[in-house]
C-alpha cells in the first residue's frame, strides 16, 4: 500500500512515451570494488567535432543542478562537457557538497565531496544509473542499470539485484543515515530495502503517467522522495514537497534527486542542461558517418526555438509532429541521402531500399535510427523515432530524440533519453522498439 503519496506530475506535462527499462545482468554486477584513487576521472575538454554547416541550438537554462527548499548549489557543469550523460547524484553528509556520476561510471565531486574512485576507466557491461554516499562521506556506492553495486572508499557491500530478475531496471538508490542499509528503486516505482532501510511505500502500480528515475531519503529515514522523469516529485512517509511547482516549459527532464541533511530541501540532476559528447559509448559507430550523426543530434539538445510560431512548430520542417523530421534532418547534415520524412514508417521503408534494417532485438550502433511501435504500416503502429547516441554491451542505449518531452503536447523539445534496454520498452511503456535503421 502506498503511504502518504502526493504526486506532482500534472497530466498535461507527461513525457511522450519513452523507455527506461531492462533486465540485463552486468558481468561485474556483484563485484565489490574498494578503491581509493587520488585523481578524478574528469570530463572531456572538448566536444566531438560537429558538421560545419550545423548551428548548435541554445541549451536548456541551467547547468545541470537544480536546488529546492533549503538546498544550495555547491557547483554545476557550467563550461564542462561530459563524455557520457550524467545519470545520478548523491549529497555529502553535511549538505555542503555532492557527487555526480555519469553513465560510464565517471565521478565528479563538488563542494566538500571527496573523490574515492570511479568506474570511468574500467570496462562496464551496463551503464551506471544510481549513487549514494556513506554516512561519514568517506565513500559511496554506485549501481548499474541491472542492479549491480560498486562500492568505493569505506562503502561496504550489503547485496544487490544484479543476479535477480527485475520487472523494471534499477534507476536510483539511497543510503540510510547510519550507513547500514540502502534502498534501490526501479523505473516502475518499485522500492527494494536492504540492511536497516525500512519500506515506506512505492509507486509501483500507481498511474503517474511517466516513469521513476531516482530517490532520496528524509533526514530520519522515515520517508523518501521518488523523482519522475518529468521532474515531478512523489513523497512517501514523512517526506514533504518543496518543488518544482509549477513546471513551466521549456524545462529539461530529470535523472536523479538528493536531499539536504535536515530534509527540508533537495537537489535535482537535469542532464539535458549539460554539454554531452557521447564519446564514451563502449560500442563505436558501425558506419562512417555514425560519430558525426551523434554530434549533430547532440548539438540540437535543448528547448525548441520555434514554439512562438504555434503548436508543433519546429526548426526542421512544417508545424506538425516532428520526430521523423528531426531524425532525417540530422542524417542529411552529414551527407546521408534520405528525404526529410514526416512519418516515422517512411524511415523504415527507406532503410529497406537504401540502407540496412535491423530488428528491434538487434544491437544498434551510434548514429542508427531507433523506431518505436509495432511496425511501419501507419501512424498508429509506427509512433516515434530517435537517434541512437550510445550503445552498451548489455544492449542498453542512450538516444537523442526530437519532438520529445517532458513538455506539454505540441510544445516538445529535443532531449536525451536513457540509458534503457530496447527489449523491454513495450513492457514499460506499451511502446516497443520494432526496428533500427542504419544508412
Amino acid at each position: 500500500m502506498v503511504r502518504s503519496l502526493r504526486v506532482h506530475v500534472p497530466s498535461t506535462l507527461v513525457r511522450r512515451p519513452r523507455a527506461w527499462v531492462g533486465t540485463g545482468v552486468s558481468a561485474v554486477a556483484a563485484t565489490v570494488l574498494l578503491v581509493t584513487v587520488v585523481t578524478v576521472v574528469g570530463p572531456s575538454a572538448l566536444r566531438s567535432a560537429r558538421a560545419s554547416a550545423v548551428t548548435p541550438l541554445a541549451r536548456f537554462p541551467g547547468n545541470g543542478i537544480g536546488a529546492y527548499g533549503d538546498a544550495s548549489k555547491s557547483g554545476d557543469f557550467s563550461g564542462i562537457a561530459l563524455d557520457a550523460p550524467a545519470t545520478t547524484l548523491a549529497p555529502t553528509p553535511d549538505g555542503k557538497g555532492y557527487w555526480v556520476a555519469a553513465a560510464d561510471g565517471g565521478v565528479f565531486a563538488f563542494g566538500d565531496a571527496g573523490f574515492y574512485g570511479s568506474m570511468g576507466d574500467k570496462p562496464l557491461a551496463a551503464p551506471v544509473v544510481a549513487m549514494a554516499g556513506t554516512s561519514d562521506g568517506q565513500g559511496y556506492w554506485m549501481s548499474a542499470i541491472d542492479g549491480g553495486i560498486f562500492a568505493f572508499g569505506d562503502a561496504p557491500f550489503y547485496g544487490s539485484m544484479g543476479v535477480k530478475p527485475l520487472d523494471a531496471p534499477v534507476v536510483g538508490m539511497a543510503a540510510t543515515h547510519d550507513g547500514r542499509g540502502y534502498w534501490l528503486v526501479a523505473s516502475d516505482g518499485g522500492v527494494f530495502s536492504y540492511g536497516d532501510a525500512s519500506f515506506h511505500g512505492s509507486a509501483s502500480g500507481a498511474d503517474i503517467g511517466t516513469w521513476v528515475v531516482g530517490m532520496a531519503p528524509t533526514h530520519d529515514d522515515a520517508g523518501y522522495w521518488l523523482l519522475a522523469a518529468t521532474a515531478g516529485v512523489l513523497t512517501f512517509g514523512d517526506a514533504a514537497m518543496y518543488g518544482p511547482t509549477p513546471n513551466n516549459p521549456p524545462f529539461s527532464p530529470a535523472a536523479a534527486i538528493a536531499a539536504t541533511p535536515d530534509g527540508k530541501g533537495y537537489w535535482l540532476l537535469q542532464p539535458d542542461e549539460i554539454d554531452t559528447t557521447f564519446s564514451a559509448s563502449p560500442i563505436g559507430p558501425a558506419f562512417a558517418q555514425g560519430g558525426q550523426v551523434v554530434a549533430v543530434a547532440a548539438s540540437q539538445i535543448g528547448p525548441n526555438p520555434d514554439l512562438s510560431r504555434g503548436s508543433y512548430c519546429n526548426p526542421y520542417g512544417p508545424c506538425e509532429q516532428w520526430c521523423a523530421l528531426f531524425a532525417t534532418w540530422v542524417w542529411q547534415q552529414v551527407g546521408i541521402g534520405i528525404p526529410q520524412y514526416a512519418f516515422t514508417g517512411k524511415v523504415f521503408d527507406w532503410g529497406q531500399t537504401s540502407g540496412v534494417v535491423l530488428p528491434g532485438s538487434a544491437r544498434p550502433a551510434p548514429g542508427d535510427a531507433i523506431l518505436f511501435g509495432t511496425g511501419p504500416q501507419n501512424a498508429s503502429t509506427s509512433v516515434h523515432v530517435g537517434i541512437v547516441a550510445e550503445t552498451w554491451p548489455d544492449g542498453a542505449v542512450v538516444t537523442v530524440e526530437g519532438d520529445s518531452g517532458p513538455e506539454p503536447d505540441g510544445q516538445d523539445v529535443t532531449s536525451i533519453d536513457g540509458p534503457f534496454l530496447p527489449a523491454d520498452a513495450g513492457f514499460q511503456l506499451g511502446m516497443p522498439v520494432y526496428a533500427f535503421v542504419r544508412p
